[in-house]
């Protein structure tokens, strides 16, 4: 299956490869599509991780029906083998408004003229319909829960006024606690990387960690669908049941599920775990 690029910025980082159904795999009651699916790669955030992660759950959503949109987005830098480090041209706000301006770019699709025009029509009806989705891995589950949560950023907040307004996400292992993720230092200092630093080192910093964590943003009036091992060893298990008690607190439609597997079983296509997650993204599309 051969993607269709599109670029949503000028940057080298900063596109998306839509995968389409094939002819004959409509499910949906007017003939289009099952929905369309934004796929947001992990990696802790940083740059030697590409949207290569999200290319085969994005081709396995396309042969069940959906439309997959695998994200690409500027990443921190990151330390290397040989003692250097790599530019990085993401971190904040870098990362998180080319997370919302590549959903937003969904909006434009239809009218570029590279999709056939039956194409094009089936994404316009389900982008009328809401029939958009997140699902992220790891640091895309952190992703595509935040965008989830846009609707609630203050105005000139980066990436507030979305465009494209997700109707759920199924989150894979993701960081759902950005201060969690800071508190506990997991992957060597993943959230103050990200960041640029620590959340009390300032009141600036203090206030883009505030904006920056989905925690911070509930409620957001959407399911969020955490499904999670408690053998993953790169992101802990209470990551996500500490997120899920908090959204159903606050009144989000939030559920923890419990699956088995390593960090990457959830976006393995063999696996169960992702199985899950694919079962998942049906009942948020159905």
């Amino acid at each position: 299956m051969i993607p269709v690029r599109i670029p949503y910025g000028p940057h080298p980082d900063q596109w998306a490869d839509l995968y389409l159904p094939a002819s004959g795999t409509s499910r949906a009651p007017d003939g289009g599509w099952r929905g369309v699916v934004v796929v947001v790669h992990g990696g802790y955030w940083r740059d030697r991780y590409t949207a290569e992660l999200g290319a085969p759950v994005a081709a396995d959503l396309a042969a069940q029906g959906f439309a997959a949109w695998n994200l690409e987005y500027r990443r921190a830098g990151t330390d290397l083998d040989d003692g250097t480090r790599s530019a990085g041209d993401g971190g904040w706000p870098a990362t998180f408004l080319d997370v919302a301006a590549g959903i937003d770019r969904l909006a434009d699709v239809p009218g570029l003229g590279v999709l056939a025009d039956d194409d094009a029509g089936r994404l316009s009806r389900a982008l009328g319909a809401g029939r958009v989705v997140g699902l992220g891995h790891s640091a895309g589950g952190h992703l595509a829960a935040w965008a989830a949560g846009r609707h609630r950023l203050p105005e000139g907040a980066p990436g507030a006024g979305p465009r494209v307004v997700l109707a759920g996400v199924v989150s894979q292992a993701g960081v759902l606690s950005l201060a969690a993720a800071e508190e506990l230092g997991l992957s060597n200092g993943a959230a103050r990387n990200l960041m640029g630093g620590a959340s009390a080192d300032s009141p600036e910093t203090a206030l883009a960690f505030g904006l920056a964590d989905p925690m911070r943003a509930l409620p957001i009036g959407v399911p969020v669908h955490a499904v999670h091992s408690r053998a993953d060893e790169a992101v802990p298990f209470a990551l996500s049941a500490d997120y899920v008690t908090a959204a159903q607190a606050a009144g989000d439609p939030a559920v923890l599920h419990e699956t088995t597997g390593d960090h990457f079983a959830v976006i393995d296509p063999r696996h169960e775990a992702y199985a899950l997650c694919r079962r998942l993204v049906g009942d948020l599309l159905a």
